[in-house]
């Protein structure tokens, strides 16, 4: 049961218990039987989901401090089905979770999801990116945001730096070369008030496709402007 999420999280240096393994079990079942209904994911076999959703998700362990503090705030922009905030959740109980997804019936089976596995201060909002970083309760709020396969790089640090309080990081998942990413990214970085910190390569067998996790340190605050209304960050990005 679970072997290729229990033997990819060893290879990350994690040792996943029995009652995490049973949470993980539950969110496949409930992420198929919701799927029949609302178009969550398009992948559902039982080994994908365990290595393209949950361990995948997982690989952003090694981005975050060790061991991780008590009570660190993490948001997850456009999570979908919870990816990859909810398994890095079920990791790593100590964490406030937040999960920002704008589709109502995502959002919907988030809430049911999170009731029915019995997983607690996780906060779903359901709301855009350009429109929830302008709340005083969400800007400059968390020490770490993420973001998975949500969009380039410039336009994903426009919908996601406003979120991070000073000092705090954006962790952005990519395959492949980055490198053109990372040079795109320098106006974006400028303005927002970021820097690039690291690069961090994901080398496990399951995932071979050159996975990298971006790191962008917050040092500085970001415009009121920013991010601009709905759309124009994709549109017209900070290049």
């Amino acid at each position: 049961m679970l072997t290729e999420l229990t033997s990819g999280a060893q290879g990350l240096g994690i040792e996943l218990s029995r009652a995490q393994l049973d949470l993980f079990e539950a969110y496949y079942h409930e992420l198929v039987a919701w799927n029949q209904k609302t178009n969550l994911t398009a992948i559902t076999d039982y080994q994908d989901v365990q290595v393209k959703h949950f361990l995948d998700s997982l690989t952003i362990a090694l981005a975050l401090p060790h061991p991780v503090p008590t009570g660190l705030s993490l948001l997850d922009v456009g999570t979908g089905a919870g990816f990859p905030g909810l398994p890095l959740k079920i990791l790593f109980p100590e964490m406030r979770l937040a999960l920002l997804e704008a589709t109502g019936k995502k959002a919907a089976f988030l809430e049911y999801l999170l009731d029915k596995l019995g997983i607690a201060d996780v906060a779903v909002i359901t709301q855009r990116a350009e429109e929830a970083a302008h709340l005083p309760e969400h800007r400059n709020h968390y020490g770490v945001v993420v973001s998975r396969a949500v969009a380039e790089l410039p336009t994903l640090l426009e919908l996601t730096l406003p979120f991070c309080h000073l000092g705090g990081i954006v962790i952005a998942p990519k395959k492949g070369d980055v490198q053109e990413e990372i040079d795109r990214s320098a106006r974006a970085l400028e303005i927002l008030g970021g820097t690039m910190s690291e690069v961090i390569e994901v080398s496990l067998p399951a995932l071979p496709d050159q996975r990298r996790l971006i790191i962008v340190t917050k040092v500085a605050s970001t415009p009121t402007a920013y991010p601009r209304r709905p759309g124009m960050p994709a549109k017209k990005p900070l290049v």
